[in-house]
This record gives structure tokens, sequence and C-alpha cells, in this order.
């Protein structure tokens, strides 16, 4: 291999990377139409690691420039609206966790709304943070399986968030966001290995994996905002 084609073949073996993430949604939604959640969502943990990494690497060897030919913005974006909306929606509507009526709104709304978010042009801030909550359903809809709270408390959080999408509201991304990026990588790193952890044992976890992926998850939902206000 020469040395003139290394960034160019480096290039194109992050957009191999980013698009196996596809095959991890194909398994998931198989592993989700047989009622498997917990299959299912440790086929979804492997997309988010990969969407986690990718990014780093296609900035690392330019893919903008390298591999040109090939959208890695699109790619991302179209596994990323299925491993993140998509099938996580389908999970809580043929779960049977939402009542008759409740689960068909649930469903249309997250992917509706979801739908519109991702093709907007304002997602992303001056500082890499996300402007309006990114559509990581498959992050909610995981601590519902994990947790089961109450019917309604899921409910509310879904309309919060669904409206929260098109305010002005910054989430942090784990990655890309540098302020706090010394609590936000741990923080994203605990809430991997606890959905891990829930989705091997089928959501029967022990209490301390639990309490991991709440507080993981109400860091990652919170920080941003708490910059705003700190920032004002």
């Amino acid at each position: 291999m020469s040395e003139g084609g290394a960034p160019i073949k480096r290039a194109y073996g992050v957009h191999l990377l980013t698009a196996s993430g596809a095959v991890f949604a194909m398994l998931a939604m198989i592993a989700a139409v047989a009622g498997d959640w917990a299959v299912m969502y440790l086929w979804l943990v492997a997309a988010l690691v990969v969407d986690g990494i990718d990014g780093p690497l296609a900035r690392r060897y330019d893919v903008g420039r390298n591999a040109s030919n090939i959208d890695g913005v699109l790619l991302d974006l179209i596994i990323d609206y299925l491993t993140y909306v998509f099938i996580p929606a389908y999970a809580l509507f043929a779960s049977g966790y939402l009542p008759m009526g409740l689960d068909w709104a649930v469903l249309v709304g997250i992917v509706f709304f979801s739908a519109l978010y991702f093709a907007g042009d304002w997602m992303k801030t001056p500082d890499k943070s996300f402007l309006g909550f990114p559509g990581c359903w498959n992050m909610v809809v995981l601590v519902v399986f994990a947790v089961s709270p109450p019917v309604w408390i899921t409910v509310l959080v879904i309309v919060v968030l669904s409206v929260a999408m098109f305010l002005s509201v910054r989430f942090v991304h784990p990655v890309r966001t540098k302020r706090w990026r010394w609590v936000t990588l741990p923080m994203a790193m605990l809430w991997v290995i606890c959905a891990a952890a829930s989705a091997w044992v089928n959501f029967a976890a022990w209490p301390l994996v639990e309490t991991g992926l709440v507080v993981s998850s109400l860091y990652l939902l919170g920080a941003g905002p708490v910059q705003q206000v700190m920032e004002r």
C-alpha cells in the first residue's frame, strides 16, 4: 500500500464503519419484530458505539476531502434515524407498555416530529452541541424498558422532549461539546455500559445499574440547558 493512497483507504474505511450501523439496525429490527427487546437493544448499543467513534475518525482522516463521493453526513443521518428513532419507536409501540390509542399517538408523534428535526438546518450550535433535543429516543426507550416508570411519566417525558426538539434549548454532544467534556464523556460511557448490562440480563438489572442509567441520562439531558442558564 503506497503512503499516498493510505489516507484515501482510511477515509473509505470510516465510511464502511459508519455503514455497519445499518447492519446493526437491521439485526435490531429483526429482534424487535420477534419481540426480543433485550437482543434488539444489544444491537442498538453496538450501533451507538459505532456512531460515537466514526465521527472523530471521519474528522481525523478528512473523509470530506479523501472520500468525497460518499456523503458521510447523509449516511450517518440515515442510520441515526433508524437506530435512534424508527426502531425504538416501534419497540415502545409493540411492547404493550402503552395503552391502546396512546401507543399509536406516541408512535406517530415520535417518527413524525423526529423526521422534521433530522431534516432541520438548525441541529448544531457553534460549540458543537445540539440545538433542540436530538431525537435520541433509543436512550429514552431503553431507560423505560429498564426502569419501567409509570406510563404517565413516560408520556410526559416524550411530550416534553418532542416539543424540545424545536426549542432553542441546547443539549450536549457526548464527544464534540468541549465544555464539561471531562464529565460528559465518562457519563456517556457509563450510560453505554449500564445500557448494555441491562439489556444483557433482559432488563432485570441490579438497582445500581438502573441508578447509573437514570443518573447518566439526567446528566446528558440536563447539562446543555444548565450551561445555557450559566451563560446568561
